[in-house]
């Protein structure tokens, strides 16, 4: 099968790797040529994956529309608030009858749309020929070909599990779902509570605190997801529960990295600049945020975490005005 991937980041990159162990062949569209031809000619990516040998069935290209050419299986893993703009001008490049896969994890400002549903509107596709990809995919163990599982959501069954198949690999181990919905939206959400677990720890704060912000950050996922026609259970699963706890632990997450940072007191240009680019979570934090509450829900963590990145709130008087409320029924 011919893969083309939309985006030469860590994640992108890797899935690539994925793709190709998995014996296809695979273009990478790729924004710089020196990262196209570092790809193509020497297999690495060092400015995303120092340290990794790409198999040789992978090679990278600048030019979009050569990339989509031919492709049966379209992957984009750009940043979620830059893919209108950057994939609009392609939409009759997109090879009739390709499966466009998603792995991004974030909500469209302004539109509020989940990754899925801009790619369908940007494109013009049905939804049978959407697919979601999320799960605990932290991509610098993945690009080690360490083993990992992950959920690949369509809401056609059968395409799930064709494009379940097509990136099964010895160490990438594929369940399928019809939830898209739920698949997103806890991999939407599991980034900006990774950001309020980063900063509870930049502060000095242990395992139950770290525990019961992720278990409350579940609840708050959920209970969005419920809103919006998720299926509860998947929040329990690989894209819900796998996903946070691996997003919300590892210092490899650029999310609970950001938070820490924000947390130990510096300013978010700074921490930005220290990790080497924006965590997810900082972006698309008000997008869930307005998401939630234009379905009534109530997403305390979440609010924290924007009173924080976008509006000012210092971190000592945010923490305390969470800490400080009154008990309530759990939910």
């Amino acid at each position: 099968m011919r893969c083309a991937v939309l985006g030469s980041g860590s994640w992108g990159t890797t899935f690539a790797q994925v793709l190709a162990d998995a014996g296809h062949d695979v273009v990478i569209w790729a924004k710089s040529a020196a990262t196209a031809e570092a790809i193509t000619q020497r297999h690495v990516n060092t400015t995303y994956l120092p340290g990794v040998e790409l198999p040789d069935t992978v090679r990278a290209d600048t030019d979009l529309t050569a990339v989509l050419e031919g492709a049966e299986l379209v992957v984009v893993a750009l940043p979620s608030q830059v893919v209108r703009e950057v994939l609009a001008p392609y939409r009759a490049a997109v090879p009739r009858g390709a499966v466009v896969v998603s792995l991004m994890k974030g909500v469209e400002l302004g539109s509020d749309e989940r990754m899925s549903q801009v790619l369908a509107g940007v494109w013009d596709l049905p939804r049978d020929r959407v697919a979601v990809v999320s799960g605990p995919n932290l991509a610098g163990e993945i690009a080690q070909r360490q083993p990992t599982t992950t959920v690949v959501a369509c809401e056609d069954e059968a395409v799930a599990l064709r494009v379940a198949q097509a990136c099964a690999t010895p160490y990438f181990r594929t369940f399928t779902s019809t939830d898209v919905i739920g698949v997103e939206i806890g991999g939407a959400v599991k980034n900006v509570i990774a950001l309020a677990v980063g900063i509870a720890q930049g502060l000095g704060y242990g395992d139950n605190t770290m525990a019961s912000i992720m278990t409350r950050g579940l609840s708050e996922a959920a209970r969005l997801g419920a809103a919006v026609g998720a299926q509860p259970a998947t929040f329990a699963g690989l894209a819900g529960m796998g996903d946070l706890i691996a997003t919300c632990s590892s210092p490899l997450s650029r999310n609970h990295r950001l938070g820490s940072l924000l947390g130990r007191g510096e300013s978010l240009e700074a921490a930005i600049e220290e990790i080497g680019s924006t965590a997810e979570g900082a972006k698309s934090c008000r997008s869930i945020l307005d998401l939630a509450q234009q379905h009534g829900v109530t997403t305390s963590i979440i609010s924290a975490v924007v009173g924080i990145v976008h509006e000012g709130r210092t971190v000592p008087e945010t923490v305390a005005s969470l800490v400080d409320r009154p008990p309530r029924p759990e939910d």
